[in-house]
């Protein structure tokens, strides 16, 4: 498996995994399958965006961005993974996350959130092996499939709060520490269960 920067020749393939979650589950909150073009779009404001692949396919991708818009935000950011419906329990979503951390590491984010739908035990249990934790729910403050649906945040720290510096860029970042992360050895996060 290779994980590396997603590029806008990427669009097509996430939006393949993408589309099956937002028909066929409550996972996504879209209704409507985004255009390629909407996914070039939004591969292009989010940084960082990473792809995984096997056999130079793409099977899953993961992003981070600012969690509020306001600067008062900007050590915060909230995180989203998707992973092709053929590729599960291969460890895909967990690499992703591994290398996301370090990049946002890098860049001096402090705390990492995660929305998900309520119940969904599965991604519940695979934020909490990273050190996440609930932190609310939210009621009733989705519709599709024509039922009322919930919401929690999942929160992490990932810096020390004491060391307070400014943020880098994802862009700032030299192409070199990328690449240094994007192939280093894999992080323990103190996972409790490796098999993600």
């Amino acid at each position: 498996m290779k994980i590396r920067i997603a590029t806008l020749d990427d669009a097509l393939s996430i939006q393949k995994i993408y589309a099956y979650y937002v028909v066929n589950t409550d996972i996504s909150f879209e209704y409507d399958v985004p255009s390629v073009d909407e996914m070039k779009e939004r591969i292009k404001v989010t940084d960082p965006y990473l792809v995984a692949e096997i056999d130079n396919q793409v099977v899953g991708y993961a992003y981070a961005s600012q969690f509020r818009s306001r600067i008062g935000y900007q050590y915060s950011y909230e995180l989203s993974v998707y992973i092709d419906k053929d590729y599960h329990r291969q460890g895909i979503a967990k690499e992703l996350y591994i290398k996301l951390f370090e990049i946002l590491k890098v860049m001096n984010i402090q705390t990492l959130y995660a929305c998900i739908t309520y119940p969904n035990q599965k991604s519940e249990e695979f934020h909490k092996r990273f050190g996440f934790k609930k932190v609310g729910h939210l009621h009733r403050c989705g519709y599709k499939f024509n039922e009322w649906l919930d919401v929690i945040y999942m929160e992490k720290y990932l810096l020390d709060y004491h060391k307070i510096t400014e943020i880098i860029p994802f862009c700032d970042i030299s192409d070199a520490l990328i690449t240094e992360i994007l192939y280093s050895n894999d992080k323990d996060y103190g996972m409790i269960d490796k098999k993600g």
